[in-house]
């Protein structure tokens, strides 16, 4: 018998029809001999529904109050799950982050998990109920209600697959698995039957919303098996796992984008060792996270210091700037929150050159400018107006032919035939 973690998303419990739906994949995997946890998100809209309530009373609600708030919503899944399963003939059970013991730092809407207590679980699983847990809240050390951030019940999911040594963590959602593009933006976008830790890390990171970035770092340093699944579609999904020494990858494996950009600039900032920390410091402790950074030296000794940040927090980071453009007495700050990041990425990359010369080249044809450029070993990001993002995107999945099976091919001896 074999342990299998399920993690349903908001769509996939959105009404009762769709709980019933839900309840009877649960009880046939059951069925079929496997012991079933299941993780559950809360229904549809809802978690937006709560913040709006929040937002209409102040604009800057409490961060306990608001984990308070917004942890209801799973309650609200859980016991209306566990309902549906016990009325097909499925003991289940239902908990939340408190009652199960998942055990998270202070740090409220943002909290991270430090351990979960498995006792009860394996209990309950011994004595051949399915246990429904509230994904994305926890309690932390002084009992308080803490959430994970937003798609937190992913980690929820894989934090619980790696406690309880889970067989495969499945995740369920409105999509068959992992494509080479968003199939919305890109229609000929191709499911990849299988991808890797790195490469589903550097999509989840540069835009992909499939998965939160926290469950696939969890999931590879806890080697557990994942793989996305459509809860109203059936298919093998996608499987996330290790690169395999052999297996033949392909060179560019999918393509990932973020409309959520925004870039600020600080102009004529002393050129002097400390200077990035004395900018990016005050941006970091207000928990504002930045991407790329660009310094670029000019010829008085003076520098120019540009990064990005998501747009939500273009307001507060370009506050804080304003404040260090005065101490550092530098020459102004320019911004735009108007921008979007393009990625390429696959672990083929490691062994292949002239990705980012061709990448750049098919960009140029279409009239599209490079603002800002970023790689690491299996990738290539760019930034560049976000009235361009989706020409980019679909000049770029057309040019390296990410909707044909992988192969291997000299891109740039291609594009100048």
């Amino acid at each position: 018998m074999s342990l299998i973690v399920q993690k349903y998303g908001g769509t996939s419990v959105a009404s009762i029809a769709c709980m019933m739906h839900v309840a009877r994949k649960i009880k046939a995997t059951q069925s079929a001999g496997h012991d079933v946890v299941v993780v559950v998100s809360a229904m549809g809209d809802e978690t937006d529904r709560l913040e709006g309530l929040a937002f209409q009373i102040t604009e800057q609600p409490m961060a306990r109050e608001m984990d308070v708030l917004l942890a209801t919503g799973e309650q609200v899944s859980i016991a209306l799950l566990s309902m549906a399963l016990q009325s097909i003939g499925c003991a289940a059970k239902s908990y939340t982050g408190f009652q199960v013991g998942i055990h998270t730092d202070t740090a409220h809407t943002r909290a991270r998990i430090e351990h979960i207590e498995e006792a009860k679980i394996r209990e309950d699983l011994e004595r051949g109920f399915v246990v429904v847990v509230a994904g994305f809240q926890g309690i932390d050390a002084n009992g308080n209600i803490t959430t994970l951030g937003r798609g937190g019940s992913d980690t929820t999911a894989v934090a619980l697959a790696a406690t309880l040594k889970a067989d495969e963590c499945q995740i369920y959602t409105d999509v068959d698995g992992v494509y080479t593009a968003d199939p919305r933006m890109v229609p000929d976008a191709r499911r990849m039957p299988r991808v890797t830790f790195d490469e589903m890390l550097e999509m989840a990171s540069l835009g992909a919303q499939v998965l939160q970035i926290r469950a696939v770092e969890f999931a590879g340093k806890y080697n557990v098996p994942l793989r996305v699944l459509s809860t109203f579609k059936e298919g093998s999904g996608t499987l996330i796992t290790f690169e395999e020494k052999g297996m033949e990858q392909p060179i560019v494996s999918g393509l990932a984008f973020s409309r959520e950009e925004a870039k600020l600039i600080i102009r004529g900032v002393p050129d002097k060792p400390g200077i990035a920390g004395q900018i990016l410091g005050p941006i970091s402790e207000a928990h504002i996270e930045v991407d790329m950074i660009i310094q670029n030296l000019g010829d008085d000794g003076n520098t120019d210091f540009t990064f990005t940040v998501h747009r939500r927090d273009y307001d507060r980071a370009r506050a804080i700037l304003e404040k260090i453009d005065k101490e550092l007495n530098a020459k102004g700050i320019l911004g735009d929150a108007k921008i979007a990041k393009v990625s390429l990425v696959g672990v083929g990359m490691r062994s292949h050159a002239g990705i980012a010369s061709t990448m750049f080249e098919v960009l140029g044809k279409e009239g599209i400018n490079i603002q800002l450029i970023s790689t690491s070993e299996i990738k290539v990001s760019v930034v560049v107006d976000e009235k361009y993002l989706e020409l980019g995107v679909r000049t770029l999945h057309e040019a390296f032919r990410l909707h044909e099976e992988p192969y291997e091919e000299d891109y740039e001896h291609r594009l100048r035939a």
